[in-house]
Parts: structure tokens; sequence; C-alpha cells
């Protein structure tokens, strides 16, 4: 497919690897590593939505693709929270032939094995990023989390969700201070007419 193929060739730019999909460590609560495809990484970054002054967290980062791609092309600051022990030590690796060829850009990424539901967001992050790494009852915790971080440190958080789940939307539509920004449809990235082929949009105010 076209959309894989241009997954390798922007992994080989980028001089990382993060394709493919691995189920190895998926139970009810941890979703199978499948990176989000540059397509939709790039549409995202032509929202001008991030900029090299942000700093973008992303969950379930996996093998590292959406903070060290998200960082090559906007410049901001990224950080990729990881549970399992296997794509942690993967992104490593990719951090470290990324940077090889972007130092400079490099120095701005950092990756941390922790569990989401644990993990206290620090008050410089600004944009956050999720492709479905975990079940509604790890995001709620999740969320708690960002919102204990927004109320100590008060600012305009950009939240995007590829490939939404209705139980995440319909968890975000109770909270008062979390509010429905844009979607971008992505559906023409891909043969299937799948409705979900989107990033849903929202922000904390």
């Amino acid at each position: 497919m076209a959309g894989d193929f241009e997954d390798y060739l922007t992994d080989a730019k980028l001089n990382i690897n993060t394709t493919g999909r691995n189920d190895d460590f998926s139970d009810t609560h941890f979703y199978p590593y499948e990176a989000t495809g540059y397509t939709v990484l790039k549409r995202l970054a032509d929202t001008d939505l991030i900029l090299a002054s942000d700093c973008l967290l992303d969950y379930g980062s996996g093998k590292g693709r959406v903070p060290i791609y998200l960082n090559y092309i906007t410049g901001c600051s990224s950080i990729g929270v990881e549970m399992m022990n296997e794509f942690y030590m993967d992104s490593l690796l990719n951090l470290s032939y990324y940077g090889k060829t972007f130092k400079d850009k490099a120095s701005n990424i950092t990756f941390i094995q922790y569990p989401a539901q644990k993990y206290d967001v620090p008050a410089k992050v600004n944009r956050i990023f999720f492709f479905n790494p975990f079940s509604v009852e790890i995001f709620k915790s999740v969320l708690k989390r960002i919102m204990e971080s927004y109320y100590d440190e008060p600012r305009h958080i950009f939240l995007f969700f590829y490939y939404p789940q209705d139980e995440y939307v319909a968890h975000l539509a109770g909270i008062d201070e979390i509010f429905f920004y844009d979607e971008i449809d992505c559906r023409d990235n891909f043969p299937e007419n799948d409705d979900r082929n989107k990033v849903l949009i929202y922000e904390i105010l």
C-alpha cells in the first residue's frame, strides 16, 4: 500500500524504525502497538497547532514515531511515555539514530518508561496526543492527571485523538473545562471509508 511505502521512506529519512504492528503485550487495558501513519501526522502538523515553542506529550509512545516526527516537522519539544520495556528500548535506539543526523532537534526529545495513569504531567506540556493506547478506564485516570497539571498551572492545552474511541469522546463531553475544537478528516489517506480515520481536537481552557 502507498501509505505503508511512505511510512518506510519517512522512517529511512529520519534514520529510525517504527513500522509494523505488535500485539505481544496487549490485553483488555493496553492495546497493540501500531504507529500512527505519517500522512496523518503530516496533516496534524499542517494545522499549525503545534509550534516550536510547544511541548508535546505522546501517551503510549511505542517506538517513538510521534515524538520524533513532530519534533522534526514542527521543532516542538516532545515527551513519549511508554510502559512496555521492549518498545521503550526501541524508542531510545530510534532517538539515538535520529540524533546522529538531527542532533540539535533530538536534544529536545525525552522518552520515559512509566505507567501512563501514574505519570505527573509536567507544567510545560501543552499539546497531548493519543492513538488509542489504553482502555477508557486508564484514560480516565490519565485525564485526571492532565487536569491536575492544568489546575496547578493553568494554560491553553490542545488534546489530539487519532482514530478516537466512542468511550473517550463520551467521557470528554462530561468535563466542563474541555471543549471540542475541530477535527481533521483523514479518510482519503486510506482505502476503506472508515469514519474513525480522523483526528479529533479538543482544548482545555
